[in-house]
């Protein structure tokens, strides 16, 4: 469930507004460390059904990402906030709305994690996800007019597991990506959501610069080499303890090997340099307070 940084303007007319009205937060609250489905398996959900929500399997950073809008391979703090994982069930105030979901997990977070963080700048190198010289090749899906009616207004549904045997992500109304036996298949896919979920299995961070607004499917394949790298850095994203041999195996590998997969699709990665924001962890609770 991937999501970006504000700009100053926003946040200062955000300040504004707090001033004027309380701040939004759920009725009530529960946070409970995250139980595996199985070993070697990590498996995450969110659902908001427009009275509760409840999310599975999601580390510290992931929360705060979600709160303050920022990717969390851009939050750094105490490893643990990457590694270790809770659920949240939480009912919603009457009249509230989904745009209102992250005030609410920030006044959450504040009160259960105790939590002190900082804002920064720093440059990166990242990738500049672009389209290639002869163009996308890729089918652009039209927008699904009955996309939302088998479910009620204000409902929203996200799953996501990873295992040795590959990534899958479901974000709902036919939208979704696998990648499983040396193949990359999505449908209905945004770039920005393409490009977030890609530097996953990336060196570096992946920022979109396609100019491409629609949904897309489309397929690529990798060699069974790349693809077992590709599986080790999306390992090492989610804050996995891998043995020695497996990062002795990332090392060896390409990192051009993404790159060249893409032009199958009519995309290309560039190596730049580029401001990001971040987030800090100064301090926080590693068990959160009582429910």
């Amino acid at each position: 469930m991937r999501l970006t940084g504000k700009p100053t303007l926003a946040i200062l007319l955000a300040a504004s507004s707090f001033a004027q009205s309380p701040r939004p937060e759920f009725e009530v609250a529960s946070i409970k460390p995250f139980s595996p489905s199985g070993p070697g398996q990590v498996g995450i959900g969110v659902h908001v059904d427009g009275a509760q929500i409840r999310v599975v399997g999601l580390s510290l950073r992931d929360y705060l990402g979600f709160a303050y809008k920022i990717k969390a391979t851009l939050i750094s703090g105490p490893d643990w906030t990457a590694t270790e994982r809770f659920d949240i069930s939480a009912a919603l105030p009457a009249g509230s709305t989904p745009a209102q979901l992250p005030e609410m997990l920030q006044a959450l977070l504040a009160d259960r994690f105790r939590m002190k963080f900082h804002k920064d700048k720093k440059e990166f190198p990242v990738y500049a996800l672009l389209v290639g010289k002869a163009g996308v090749k890729m089918k652009e899906t039209p927008p699904d007019s009955d996309a939302d009616k088998d479910e009620p207004k204000g409902t929203a549904n996200v799953a996501a597991t990873g295992s040795g045997a590959g990534v899958s992500v479901n974000y709902g109304h036919g939208s979704f990506y696998t990648f499983a036996n040396n193949r990359f298949e999505a449908k209905k896919l945004t770039m920005a959501l393409f490009a977030g979920n890609l530097e996953r299995f990336a060196d570096r961070q992946i920022v979109d610069m396609t100019g491409l607004t629609g949904q897309y499917d489309f397929a690529f394949d990798v060699t069974p080499e790349d693809y077992r790298a590709m599986l080790i850095r999306s390992a090492v994203w989610v804050g996995a303890n891998l043995p020695p041999e497996a990062m002795r195996l990332l090392d060896a590998s390409s990192p051009a090997a993404l790159g060249d997969a893409l032009q199958q699709i009519g995309l290309r990665l560039e190596a730049r340099k580029a401001p990001l924001d971040v987030l800090v962890i100064d301090d926080a609770l590693k068990t959160p307070t009582a429910n």
